[in-house]
């Protein structure tokens, strides 16, 4: 079988024998390398079903010349996955979040000693003068991380560069702020 026909023949004109054909053959394998990596059956088969939609949806994507079908489709199933794993992350973050607000919320409010709040404040300030001695680069990627919690992956979109610089300014940035808070 000829799958990288079979996904032009899906893009050129939504051909559903086409794409019947592709979902019959790759559904199940995509479902087993998914739950060989870890997951539920359940989740894995709902993956699997968005992998084969996005093969449709996008098929025109598709090009043979730098990856194989079976290649594309499963690179778009790990994205998915990942996908999956950080919307799964961020859900449990906010309920953590929530709980630990709900528990704030019940408890009695306790008052920081005015000595602990001058210590806070002088924490604060100190942080705040090491950030604005560092180069422009790294303050912009340890504010996009650390202020607005933003993944490495983003950071990187969004500036333009490559993830590995990313982490490499944060890197630094962080070495460089603990040498000046140490001073």
């Amino acid at each position: 079988m000829e799958w990288a026909e079979l996904i032009g023949r899906v893009a050129a004109h939504g051909d559903r024998d086409a794409f019947k054909l592709l979902f019959e053959h790759f559904a199940p394998r995509v479902k087993g390398f998914l739950v060989k990596s870890g997951m539920n059956a359940d989740a894995a088969e709902e993956i699997a079903q968005n992998t084969l939609l996005t093969v449709w949806r996008k098929a025109a994507q598709f090009d043979p010349a730098s990856a194989g079908a079976a290649g594309w489709i499963f690179t778009i199933a790990r994205n998915l996955r990942i996908d999956s794993a950080r919307q799964a992350a961020r859900q449990a973050k906010a309920l953590d979040k929530a709980a630990v607000s709900a528990e704030r919320d019940e408890a009695p409010e306790a008052v920081d000693s005015p000595e602990t709040m001058m210590t806070r404040r002088d924490d604060v300030s100190r942080v705040a003068a090491a950030l604005q001695r560092l180069s422009e680069e790294q303050s912009t990627v340890i504010r996009m991380s650390f202020i607005e919690e933003q993944p490495h992956g983003e950071i990187a979109e969004r500036l333009g560069i490559p993830l590995g610089t990313v982490k490499s300014r944060i890197r630094l940035a962080m070495a460089r702020l603990k040498d000046l808070l140490d001073d």
